[in-house]
């Protein structure tokens, strides 16, 4: 790594690590099993980085002691959402962090009995009473994921809140043909709302450029998160035996496994003198993040990324499990947020808090005006591969 990113690393992280990470890597969470997530550490007490709070800063306008009890009260949110799943039951209809109060909300059916409803406020959640389970709108969404969507239909994915599968329709395509075909057979299969949306999502692969990237052939593309042997990364960035270098050129490793469309996940191999480290970079603008976990983020909670092109940038969640539909064909399981991203920053960290989230995908808009990025979630990159996240 070069003698300048050094300067932007902290005495306690040296220590820690012993030896700095490959060039370029944006490492981060990890959790001790490749197939689930880890929990927050001491949720309350947990620091979060000076790097963090100065991008929620940023991004939220919040003051400092506003971001960290925000964090606090998001981690505390977070660790009641499986206490609450299993509370309500067959009458789940799912979950969200409330922006106000940082408080977990949980839709429950409106047959589900009384004594369901004081089992999910016995464990701390609001409830919010709804027509339609969330097996419901999973199957709704489900009917929708085995249509051919054509490319004025952006995307779809269960909104909690709302109740509803919503279908993103880009404006000006809303009296096409073939979109309106499409929204009338999404109506037919279940609880659908269309919303119009201002544009198409890309991927954000990028032309060889200047930067701290790694690069396969002349694609540009930012690291995720490191793993035993290698780090994980987007599946657009490259094919599986494709040869990866870093920012210096050098060779790093081979693409070991890569998906897309369809999912867009893929992990590289790491050798020829790199190695790795659990750190998100924070590309000498602010200090590195340390990540401890790769617990899931409800929607509405606080997430920041990080990538080679427009480094750290924040916002929140806003859907999961939403089918994206790119030009190059649909990818589905992606989360969708509010963070703004640009070329070059495909297969950075997503992280929220101290907590590891997934590897950028693809979006629209940029960070000069706005606009929203998608997510492929870490842990189901761990279980498709039998990876296990590098953790600080």
């Amino acid at each position: 790594m070069r003698r300048t990113r050094l300067q932007h690393v902290g005495l306690a992280v040296l220590l820690m690590l012993g030896s700095w990470a490959a060039a370029g890597t944006l490492p981060a969470s990890a959790n001790d099993s490749p197939a689930s997530p880890t929990s927050p550490a001491s949720a309350d007490s947990a620091t979060a980085s000076p790097g963090l709070i100065e991008a929620m800063q940023r991004d939220f306008g919040l003051s400092r002691a506003e971001s960290e009890a925000r964090l606090a009260g998001e981690r505390r949110a977070t660790a009641l959402v499986p206490a609450a799943r299993r509370a309500a039951g067959a009458d789940y209809g799912g979950s969200w962090i409330d922006a106000g109060n940082q408080q977990l909300t949980v839709a429950v059916t409106s047959n589900a009995a009384p004594s369901t409803v004081r089992a999910v406020r016995a464990v701390g959640a609001q409830v919010r009473t709804v027509e339609h389970s969330a097996r419901q709108l999973d199957a709704t969404k489900a009917r929708l994921d085995r249509l051919r969507a054509p490319s004025g239909v952006t995307g779809w994915s269960v909104d909690p809140a709302a109740n509803t599968v919503l279908v993103n329709v880009v404006g000006q395509e809303r009296t096409d043909n073939d979109v309106r075909q499409f929204v009338a057979r999404a109506h037919e299969a279940g609880p659908v709302t269309v919303r119009t949306v201002r544009s198409v999502p890309r991927t954000f692969a990028a032309g060889t450029v200047g930067g701290d990237p790694y690069y396969t052939g002349n694609v540009r593309c930012s690291i995720g998160f490191s793993v035993q042997g290698g780090f994980v990364t987007a599946g657009h960035c490259g094919g599986p035996g494709a040869g990866v270098s870093g920012w210096d050129r050098s060779y790093i490793g081979t693409f070991q496994g890569s998906s897309f469309p369809d999912n867009d996940y893929a992990w590289v191999s790491v050798g020829s003198g790199w190695w790795t480290v659990p750190v998100v970079l924070g590309w000498g603008t602010i200090p590195d993040q340390l990540v401890r976990g790769s617990a899931e983020a409800p929607v509405g909670a606080s997430v920041c990324r990080s990538g080679s092109t427009s480094h750290w940038h924040c916002g929140t969640v806003l859907a999961k499990n939403e089918t994206v539909n790119y030009s190059q064909g649909a990818v589905h399981q992606l989360t969708k947020t509010s963070v703004c991203a640009e070329p070059g920053d495909s297969g950075g960290s997503f992280i929220s808090g101290d907590q590891a989230q997934g590897v950028t995908s693809g979006g629209w808009g940029n960070c000069s005006g706005g606009g929203e990025t998608w997510f492929q979630p870490v842990n189901e990159i761990l279980g498709r591969y039998g990876l296990t996240l590098h953790t600080a």
